[in-house]
């Protein structure tokens, strides 16, 4: 269980249910009330060299936003749902784009209203609808502290209409698996070769576990996709993917295999993404590549068009190799 250095908390969490089973939690834990927990002063000010002891927080709140954005992807919509950033420390990860604001872990206890609000909003739909409920968090890794997938999947599971999907990059999967889903959960692996998780998605679960708990999703008959996600061109990059579609090819159960369909997506990164690793991993591999990456909008930075379409044939054709009856839903 996560044991946070310390808990920063809206006194409004106090009114609902899973914000005083939280406070009971960790009533041993160091708290300090705030106002606004998109806006915390104390956070602001640390240096990128906190970063990782910044992670060591936990925030808890009330979501007051909850706008739907289209996706046509996975999901039709992404949805603001339990919680935002995250306690591990990805060195690409799109939450940092302001890493004191962004990228620790906030709770949002008001999660019967956003369930309620995905349940009529399913209802009202023309079609069976999908919603995308971990974009801005890992939900696997959330639920080991608020339990809030098993709820979810629970008060979901008799909706008329609508399903839900998350990624994750974490393994520990078991305590869904005998919920009555009734089909209605997209569950996703992310992952990626075992040098690049080491190097550079510290604080997941490791390539042998993800593909385990892929395998127990499928027993327990989760409709689920594979990310291989963010491709990162390092150096022996075509080795090193290879090698995981063989990997995935020999330890996937046949029933994985035959329901998984797979989404490609290629890394991009930013200018803050470089001063923070700078300074809090110093150690840390370097993500940046002037000869391959070329800049894509204020401060951010993409492949360069033949790198990458040379990257996307290859992945392509190693995908057709190993897994020549999967559908990749779309290379982005």
């Amino acid at each position: 269980m996560f044991i946070p250095d310390g808990i920063f908390y809206e006194e409004a969490i106090e009114n609902y249910e899973l914000g005083k089973e939280l406070l009971e939690k960790y009533k041993d834990v160091p708290k300090k009330i705030i106002e606004n927990h998109n806006n915390i002063e104390e956070m602001r000010k640390k240096q990128n060299s906190e970063f990782a002891k910044m992670k060591r927080n936990l925030i808890i709140g009330t979501r007051k936003t909850h706008k739907y954005v289209e996706n046509h992807k996975v999901s039709d919509y992404l949805v603001p749902y339990t919680s935002s950033g995250c306690i591990a420390m990805c060195m690409y990860c799109y939450l940092v784009c302001n890493y004191n604001k962004c990228a620790y872990l906030r709770l949002f206890v008001n999660r019967e209203q956003m369930l309620d609000k995905i349940i009529n909003n399913a209802k009202k739909a023309n079609a069976n609808l999908c919603y995308e409920i971990g974009s801005n968090s890992d939900l696997v890794l959330e639920n080991t502290i608020t339990n809030n997938l098993v709820w979810t999947i629970e008060n979901f599971k008799n909706s008329p209409k609508g399903m839900l999907t998350f990624p994750t990059k974490f393994d520990m999967v078991d305590p869904i698996l005998n919920l009555d889903h009734k089909g209605k959960i997209i569950a996703r692996m992310s992952i990626n070769p075992t040098e690049i998780i080491n190097k550079v998605e510290f604080g997941t679960s490791r390539l042998k576990g993800r593909i385990e708990a892929i395998n127990k999703l499928a027993e327990a008959d989760y409709k689920i996709g594979i990310l291989i996600a963010p491709i990162i061109l390092v150096e022996n990059w075509k080795e090193l993917y290879e090698n995981l579609l063989k990997e995935l090819q020999e330890n996937l159960s046949n029933k994985a295999k035959n329901k998984v369909f797979f989404e490609l997506i290629f890394m991009t990164y930013s200018y803050v993404h470089r001063m923070i690793n700078n300074e809090a991993f110093p150690m840390a591999i370097n993500l940046y590549n002037p000869e391959i990456m070329t800049g894509r909008g204020r401060g951010k930075y993409m492949y360069k068009k033949l790198v990458r379409e040379e990257a996307e044939t290859f992945m392509k054709d190693i995908m057709h190799k190993y897994f020549p009856n999967n559908k990749i839903l779309y290379i982005s």
